[in-house]
């Protein structure tokens, strides 16, 4: 049987689930500021449910997106709040692993707004300092080109810490980032950075065994975390958008997400967790089902 590493489920969609506030897009950072503890909470639910990682919620705290509500001047200040929230999580639990979340410049799923490299990896690097001395690891998510990939980790390099970097891929054929590359074409950002793992996430589970078969080639531990949503809507791809565009599925039980989860396994994964609308409850059923197929937890 196999060593897994089970990432935590998702953080945005929790934190306005919890909340009651109605989501704007500055999405799970405005949260965190009107709901002080709400996030180490969170992260708590997930290590007491059997992950054993707790993902930053640094996501979307980009220049970009806090420039539009004036709030840049916190942009520092708000990195270090999603950090002390994570640490005091693991700290009540006693054991854990942090990961530096660096998410897509922009927007999410849009590969047309992709950045130069030489733009986007400053961007990146200011982040991975702030982040690096306090976190176990980077998990770079959610990117939907290879040239967002290679700005992302470039900069990420500065951060002196593992990088783990995942990929959003096309609902309807997992091979292909949601560019339109195939997923293979990470070969030589592996082959000329020092990436630890290979991951995609934030797409349908049915797009994920395909998503797996280009990223096991590539050599490196690979993985899956995948989303609860029914589909990327067309309203979710326009400037600014609220998560209230997308529509959570009523079909994906704990139980069905972890059949997806053991399958990904069986194919070789050793990472594997949730994204948005994958919550607590279905980290619990996985991590039981984990250990009664033999698996250790790592």
């Amino acid at each position: 049987m196999a060593e897994i590493t089970l990432l935590d489920g998702g953080m945005g969609q929790e934190l306005v689930a919890r909340s009651g506030d109605d989501p704007t897009p500055l999405w799970a950072t405005r949260v965190m500021m009107d709901h002080p503890g709400m996030v180490r909470d969170i992260h708590a639910d997930y290590y007491a449910a059997g992950a054993t990682v707790a993902t930053s919620n640094t996501y979307a705290i980009h220049h970009d997106r806090l420039e539009r509500f004036d709030l840049d001047p916190m942009f520092h200040s708000l990195h270090l709040r999603a950090l002390v929230e994570a640490h005091e999580a693991r700290a009540l639990n006693g054991s854990g692993r942090i990961a530096g979340s660096l998410g897509p410049l922009i927007a999410t799923y849009r590969p047309e707004v992709t950045q130069p490299v030489d733009i986007a990896a400053p961007k990146y690097a200011e982040i991975a300092r702030i982040l690096g001395p306090h976190v176990d690891f980077f998990l770079i998510e959610t990117l939907a080109s290879v040239e967002m990939c290679e700005g992302a980790v470039k900069g990420a390099t500065e951060g002196g810490k593992p990088i783990w970097l995942s990929v959003t891929v096309d609902d309807h054929d997992g091979s292909k980032l949601r560019s339109g590359e195939p997923i293979v074409d990470l070969a030589r950002l592996v082959r000329d950075y020092p990436i630890a793992a290979v991951l995609a996430n934030c797409s349908v589970p049915e797009a994920m065994t395909d998503a797996l078969a280009g990223l096991k080639t590539l050599g490196l531990p690979f993985g899956a975390y995948a989303n609860g949503f029914t589909h990327i809507s067309g309203n979710f791809l326009k400037d600014a958008p609220t998560v209230k565009e997308l529509t959570h599925r009523h079909d994906l039980t704990p139980e069905k997400y972890a059949d997806f989860a053991l399958s990904w396994v069986a194919m070789g994964a050793t990472i594997v967790g949730g994204c948005c609308e994958v919550g607590p409850a279905h980290i619990r059923h996985l991590a039981e089902r984990l250990r009664a197929e033999g698996h250790k937890i790592v």
